[in-house]
């Protein structure tokens, strides 16, 4: 009698507790997986935006405010238009926020380093009253302004801050970044509108001796044969779409334009290169590796009325102004 009781008990407690059961969530492992998270990116405002910098050998931690305004004054005349100093302003601010998410080799231990060759350059205001004089007050006041006014704005793609490089001049076009380095959907070649009357030095030649030129060449590529006539050293020059240098046959090797650029310090890879009066001839137009926001051709799209963001746009299509 007892056995059948407890029986009867245990189905009471079973049926009160099952509906219970049921509406209880699932165990987590259990439940469907969640999207997984965008990586995290930095809160909006540029106070509130920190990051370490590798300056003079050292390791430091700053704000986008404190930072940026002395990476435009280092990166770009102080002299242009207020809207393209905004315009790069965004640039370098997208450029640095990309590099929080995904740090260098050449310097794993800081988000970015004051080295220009390396990520972008930066001066200190002892620098800039050095370099700027009794102008300093009111250079510093446009930089100041030209971050304020955009602040916390970055350019993305797909969500995430893009690698907004940029170069000082093209030469009636950017280059894509195929051609230099990685393709990215956003660094594609436009037209850019700068010419000589805007840029000082927009045309610079070079000339190299044949024997100049030969030690060079032989330096990086031994395999290179220079004999007889020097002019008949120059073989095919092929060029990317943008009318830059791919490469060109030198000794019967084909040479990239950016490693020719290198060997001869030249200003960019727009270049002819002929043998005449006994001389290697270089004529260079532009200057920089070509690849996004052309600074000049940014001035001159100020000056034209454009704002900062339809210069952004431009140089950077199909890319989304955050902020």
């Amino acid at each position: 009698m007892r056995a059948i009781a407890a029986v009867a008990i245990l189905s009471l407690v079973i049926a009160l507790c099952l509906p219970l059961a049921l509406a209880a969530p699932a165990p987590e492992a259990s439940r469907s997986p969640s999207p997984s998270p965008e990586p995290a990116l930095p809160p909006g405002r540029d106070a509130e935006t920190l990051f370490t910098v590798l300056d003079g050998g050292k390791v430091k931690s700053v704000s986008m405010a404190e930072w940026l305004p002395g990476v435009v004054a280092g990166e770009m005349p102080a002299l242009f238009e207020p809207e393209a100093l905004k315009a790069q302003a965004v640039a370098a601010r997208s450029y640095i926020m990309s590099l929080m998410l995904s740090r260098k080799a050449a310097h794993p231990e800081a988000n970015v380093c004051s080295d220009p060759a390396c990520c972008k350059a930066h001066q200190d205001e002892s620098a800039l009253r050095e370099r700027w004089g009794a102008d300093y007050d009111r250079y510093w006041a446009a930089m100041l302004a030209a971050v304020s006014e955009t602040d916390g704005e970055y350019l993305a793609w797909e969500g995430s801050p893009i690698e907004a490089v940029f170069h000082a001049a093209s030469a009636g076009a950017t280059e894509a970044s195929a051609e230099v380095w990685n393709p990215l959907p956003y660094l594609v070649s436009v037209e850019s509108p700068e010419t000589a009357g805007d840029v000082p030095n927009y045309i610079s030649t070079a000339i190299i001796s044949p024997e100049d030129f030969a030690a060079a060449v032989s330096a990086a590529f031994p395999e290179a044969v220079f004999a007889g006539e020097p002019a008949l050293w120059l073989g095919e020059i092929t060029r990317t779409p943008s009318g830059r240098v791919d490469s060109a046959e030198i000794g019967g090797v084909s040479i990239a334009g950016t490693r020719l650029r290198a060997l001869f310090g030249l200003r960019s890879t727009a270049f002819t290169l002929d043998y005449a009066d006994g001389g290697f001839l270089f004529v260079v137009t532009g200057y920089g590796h070509g690849v996004g926001m052309s600074q000049y051709g940014a001035n001159v799209m100020a000056q034209n009325g454009s704002d900062y963001r339809e210069i952004l746009a431009h140089y950077y299509p199909g890319t989304e102004l955050v902020g």
